[in-house]
């Protein structure tokens, strides 16, 4: 079946076919490495890594990079106030960056291009743009010139008042136009700075990713992704900057956004100080709840954010690994992704009605397994218990989720001691109820309960899980 995916170029879903199936290309806008991203900064990395590994099952040559934005004047900043070398905070917050990925499951892109060692490129980007009439320097600044391209505000489809007061431009004297934005800027001695062509400074923010983009990609790209909040200024200068510096040629054919999180209904962001710092989260909370939780909603619409998804994320993955636990004596053969699966992520990645399928196929699974707890091993029951239970972990797979084993899911957070103990008291327990001492297997319940540690009677016995 074909993919399809909601191009933001033409406002519509559209089918996907790349130019060279031998070789797919996407680009996801990555980190500016000057603090601790927030759990919002999560979403795109998590939604693009499924559709990677969507990507990869039909066309095993994808080339998916990712950027590390290593110099800005917000990492300067941050650089000043403690004095000490950029290169101290950017080497740090990349560290954590990518260990705080890995937790949740990413896997890492094939190329982690950094704007500081694509100097070169973007100075020879910035100088075929002048050479074609589309830049000019100006007091120390090149810039580029958005009334030398007529298809300026194709992508975001705003008026140019309106991009000009959205872009937050400064309207400066060397300037031809208010719109026209930095590609370079001098820098002062306190700052970073290579030597150009028009001085010692540095690049702007938007020619990073042009060029990064043409040096690891090509010209012309397949998908380009990212948060639907770098639509504009920064994806709409990308496309002006790239178009122009290859001569008319489209930079990237498929422009795919993610929605933002919310917090109370406000959009979730460092400037408004309503954010909840990823790594803080993953120090409290299972990494793979996160990752549920940033897939329940459609990745195109808002996310409202709060504890309480994190709470229902943790109890239903509780469920469905309670299900694989009570299967673990069910081979499970790898299975081709299941219909269903594949058909709601080629609707546009519906991650959403992914997990209302691994819902019913984990209630089938244990609908059918509490009729089969005595059945002959090679009955027909048990064979399609085999295949619900491969079902089950195809379709976490492609979502990264449920890779875990049901033991390592529910020991989250203990120590072997601590579960030897447990156990010990649900035998004790169990004792107590063969015995009828119904007011001691109680005390044991509400001492576990006490603890977070929640007994379940099932269908092949007692079982217990951290609530």
């Amino acid at each position: 079946m074909d993919l399809h995916l909601y191009n933001n170029l033409h406002r519509r879903l559209e089918a996907f076919a790349p130019l060279d199936p031998a070789r797919v290309t996407m680009y996801l806008c990555g980190p500016t490495v000057y603090n601790y991203v927030h759990i919002g900064n999560a979403r795109g990395p998590v939604v693009f890594d499924v559709l990677a590994k969507l990507l990869r099952r039909r066309y095993p040559k994808l080339v998916f990079a990712r950027n590390i934005t290593d110099v800005d004047d917000k990492i300067n900043t941050a650089a000043q106030e403690l004095g000490v070398p950029i290169t101290t905070i950017t080497d740090k917050f990349t560290a954590i960056y990518r260990e705080d990925m890995a937790m949740l499951g990413i896997t890492p892109p094939d190329v982690e291009p950094h704007a500081t060692e694509h100097i070169p490129q973007i100075i020879a980007m910035i100088e075929q743009l002048i050479a074609r009439g589309h830049a000019y320097a100006a007091d120390g600044h090149v810039l580029f010139s958005i009334a030398s391209y007529g298809d300026y505000g194709k992508l975001s489809r705003r008026p140019m008042d309106e991009m000009i007061a959205g872009a937050r431009v400064d309207v400066a004297p060397y300037k031809r136009d208010a719109g026209d934005f930095v590609l370079w800027k001098p820098s002062t001695p306190d700052l970073p700075g290579w030597d150009s062509p028009w001085g010692i400074g540095r690049p702007g923010w938007h020619i990073e990713c042009s060029a990064m983009a043409e040096a690891h990609l090509g010209e012309t790209i397949d998908i380009h992704a990212g948060g639907n909040d770098l639509l504009f200024p920064h994806h709409e200068n990308e496309v002006a900057q790239s178009t122009c510096a290859h001569g008319g040629k489209v930079f990237a054919r498929f422009w795919v956004h993610n929605g933002m999180l919310d917090m109370g209904g406000t959009k979730m962001s460092k400037s408004l100080g309503n954010v909840s710092v990823l790594h803080e989260l993953l120090a409290k909370h299972p990494p793979e709840a996160l990752r549920f939780a940033l897939l329940s909603a459609h990745y195109r619409q808002p996310l409202d954010w709060s504890d309480a998804l994190i709470e229902q994320s943790i109890k239903t993955l509780d469920r469905l690994y309670g299900t694989l636990r009570d299967l673990a004596d069910v081979p499970a053969p790898p299975a081709a992704l299941p219909s269903g699966v594949e058909s709601a992520l080629c609707d546009d990645l519906n991650t959403p009605a992914v997990l209302a399928e691994i819902s019913r196929l984990a209630g089938d699974a244990r609908g059918l397994r509490n009729k089969t707890a005595h059945a002959d091993k090679d009955s027909v029951e048990n064979t399609e218990l085999a295949r619900l239970k491969s079902d089950l972990l195809a379709a976490g797979e492609i979502l990264g989720l449920l890779q875990q084993d049901p033991a390592a899911w529910f020991s989250r957070g203990s120590d072997a001691g601590d579960e030897t103990r447990i156990q010990a008291l649900v035998d004790e327990r169990n004792i107590a109820k063969k015995a009828r001492d119904f007011a001691r297997a109680d005390a044991i319940r509400k001492q576990l309960a006490d603890e977070g540690v929640l007994i379940e009677d099932t269908a092949q016995g007692v079982r217990w899980r951290r609530g």
